[in-house]
């Protein structure tokens, strides 16, 4: 019996059917071709200013790709970039050890590797994009699912001493609300690694079209909530042994940032910092330790 072929993703329809388009449809073809991103991140008008063309000629394309117009085009372009991974955490369970003493080697191994993966962040990366955390405006740091757990320490890290200008995406109400609030001279932190939440990447998507710094804290270069960031933060997600990818270089990262955004604060952060001590203080929020 034959096999069903695959379908062909949009771009390599879009790329075969070049020779055979008008001149005019050739050139907006060439131009979406080249900047699939932008194509699925921004609207039509904005592509058309951009490649210099009629906006309706991005209708004209889909058409003459079998597509009712740009609208389901860029949702096949969308839905093309996204990864499919049908098992992410238990297809990490194969190749597990046995025996009387796997599990204390498994934590040995993973301990190596955490210890591995911290050295291999980049400081000076890092540094520079703490720099874009101070000059920001308003800071906003979204993070999903496993990552929700980093952006809310980051998130309170940050308010000891940024209260007023620092804010959790979702945190007070639905996240699509906050992502229409992005503004340039804001920082957005997008934090994510395989299988990105679908959220990550509109948050990413919405901060590159506001303007906004965008900084990334992601596994891999090529993760989609990381095209086209400012800033570029990795760490090591996948090279943990154990059926969840780790966070402990993202959560290193978070800190790192809010210890380098505090240092270059000054005098003003070390103000504000004392005075959210003393209400914590006033508010009874810790234990008073016995004399």
């Amino acid at each position: 019996m034959t096999q069903p072929q695959p379908k062909s993703s949009p771009l390599t329809e879009l790329c075969s059917a070049l020779p055979s388009l008008p001149m005019r449809l050739r050139e907006v073809g060439r131009f979406v071709a080249a900047n699939d991103y932008d194509a699925t991140t921004r609207s039509m008008r904005e592509l058309a200013a951009v490649a210099g063309a009629d906006p309706a000629s991005f209708t004209r394309l889909a058409q003459a790709l079998g597509y009712s117009g740009w609208d389901e085009l860029r949702a096949a372009l969308t839905e093309a970039r996204r990864p499919v991974q049908p098992s992410p955490f238990s297809g990490r369970t194969k190749g597990r050890r046995h025996g009387p003493n796997a599990d204390v080697t498994l934590v040995a191994d993973k301990l190596e590797a955490e210890a591995a993966g911290l050295a291999r962040i980049s400081a000076s990366s890092v540094a520079t994009a703490a720099k874009a955390l101070h000059a920001a405006q308003r800071i906003w740091i979204a993070g999903f699912r496993s990552c929700r757990g980093v952006a809310e320490l980051l998130n309170y890290q940050l308010r000891l001493f940024r209260p007023e200008a620092v804010q959790l995406v979702g945190g007070s109400g639905p996240e699509d609300l906050d992502l229409g609030a992005f503004r340039a001279g804001d920082a957005v932190i997008v934090i994510g690694f395989a299988p990105y939440s679908t959220a990550s990447v509109l948050s990413a998507r919405a901060a590159h079209r506001s303007g906004a710094a965008l900084i990334a804290i992601a596994d891999t270069i090529a993760a989609p909530m990381a095209e086209g960031a400012d800033h570029l933060l990795l760490f090591e997600a996948a090279a943990s042994p154990g059926f969840f990818p780790s966070l402990t270089g993202a959560i290193a990262v978070a800190q790192s940032l809010a210890a380098v955004t505090f240092a270059l604060g000054g005098a003003g952060a070390k103000r504000r910092l004392k005075e959210t001590e003393a209400r914590l203080a006033a508010m009874s929020q810790y234990v008073a330790e016995k004399g």
